[in-house]
């Protein structure tokens, strides 16, 4: 067996998705999506708020292409970008500079408490450091962080998940609440 062979696990690879899988992914990210970036720009930036971050793409991917996984249940989605943005405003605050170190404990902390308290998700650690790097405009929210955009936002996916992911004859979600 060749060094390539044994990186790509003896031959193996992901197994395919059907197009009804393909499909219902689809359906719920871009559900999803649009209903957050829809009540960003109708709702919460009008107000001076903020409810689209980036770290909500990637739990698109979980949600809707992966509802299956534990990184994907509720309890991750909710208390992962909760307890990240938590975690991110507050790393912020103590420790202003250097920005490196910064970022660095945000997103160290928030591995951290995500797992000690069961709610790993893995877009959280975007959402603690998108509360170090997000600009003025999200270091103005300060605390309001963690209601908008991150609570807000992760309620709005969940909601979409809920449907899109039980509609589909193949999917169950959740596959647990807490």
């Amino acid at each position: 067996m060749t060094l390539f062979q044994k990186m790509r696990g003896a031959g193996a690879s992901p197994p395919r998705v059907g197009a009804a899988e393909i499909l219902w992914s689809f359906v719920g990210a871009v559900t999803g999506i649009a209903l957050v970036a829809w009540l960003h720009e109708h709702v919460a930036d009008p107000a001076g708020l903020s409810m689209l971050i980036g770290s909500f793409g990637a739990s698109a991917v979980l949600l809707y292409g992966a509802p299956k996984s534990p990184l994907a249940q509720p309890r991750n989605l909710v208390g992962g970008h909760v307890l990240s943005a938590l975690v991110g405003v507050t790393a912020r605050l103590a420790l202003p500079s250097p920005d490196w170190l910064c970022c660095a404990v945000a997103v160290a902390a928030a591995i951290a408490l995500m797992h000690a308290t069961r709610t790993l998700h893995p877009p959280g650690g975007a959402t603690a450091l998108i509360a170090v790097t997000g600009g003025p405009k999200i270091a103005a929210l300060g605390y309001l962080y963690v209601l908008f955009p991150a609570l807000s936002g992760a309620l709005a996916m969940l909601a979409v998940a809920l449907l899109a992911n039980n509609m589909a004859p193949t999917r169950r979600y959740p596959e647990y609440w807490l």
